[in-house]
C-alpha cells in the first residue's frame, strides 16, 4: 500500500528521476512551456515550483542550491533574470498546466505545462490593452455635434 507517498516514481529509477525533472525543468525555463505526459507534468510542478521561488531572491546561497538541482548555467541565469522579475509579486502558483487529450501513438494523457506570467493570452497585457479599444454604438450621435458645433461658433465668436 502507498499511504501518504506524495511523489510518483514514472516508472523510474532514482538517478533516471532525477535526471529527467532536471531536463524538463531546464526546457521550460528556456522556452516556458513545454508539452509532455501529464503525470510528468504534475511531478514537475512539484519539482520546479520551489525552485521558482528560491529564484525571487537573488542570493549566491540561493544560485548554488538551484544549481545543484539543474546543472545548466545558462537556465540558472535566465532563473534569476528575466523570470524572477516576473514572478516577484505573485506568492506561489508559478506554473499552469493544461490537459490536451490523449496522445496518438501510445494513448498517454498528454498536457501543456506553462510559466503564468509569461502566457500573455490568459495573463494581463492583453485584456489591459484590449479595454480601452472597446467602442458602444448609440444613436443619438446629433446631440454631440450640436454641442460640438455649438462651442466652435462660441470659440469664433470669442475672437
Amino acid at each position: 500500500m502507498r499511504h501518504g507517498v506524495k511523489l510518483n516514481h514514472l516508472g523510474r529509477t532514482a538517478a533516471h528521476r532525477k535526471s529527467l525533472m532536471a531536463n524538463l525543468a531546464m526546457e521550460l525555463i528556456k522556452h516556458k512551456r513545454i508539452t509532455t505526459t501529464l503525470a510528468k507534468a504534475k511531478s514537475l510542478r512539484v519539482y520546479v515550483e520551489p525552485l521558482l521561488t528560491r529564484a525571487k531572491s537573488d542570493s549566491t546561497h540561493n544560485r548554488r542550491i538551484v544549481f545543484s538541482y539543474l546543472q545548466d548555467k545558462e537556465s540558472i541565469k535566465e532563473l534569476f533574470g528575466a523570470i524572477s522579475e516576473k514572478i516577484a509579486n505573485r506568492p506561489g502558483g508559478y506554473t499552469r498546466i493544461i490537459k490536451l487529450g490523449k496522445r496518438v501513438g501510445d494513448n498517454a494523457e498528454t498536457a501543456l505545462i506553462e510559466l503564468v506570467d509569461f502566457n500573455e493570452i490568459y495573463g494581463g497585457k492583453a485584456e489591459k490593452e484590449a479595454a480601452p479599444a472597446k467602442k458602444t454604438r448609440r444613436a443619438g450621435g446629433s446631440k454631440k455635434k450640436a454641442t460640438e458645433e455649438g462651442t466652435a461658433t462660441e470659440e469664433k465668436a470669442a475672437e
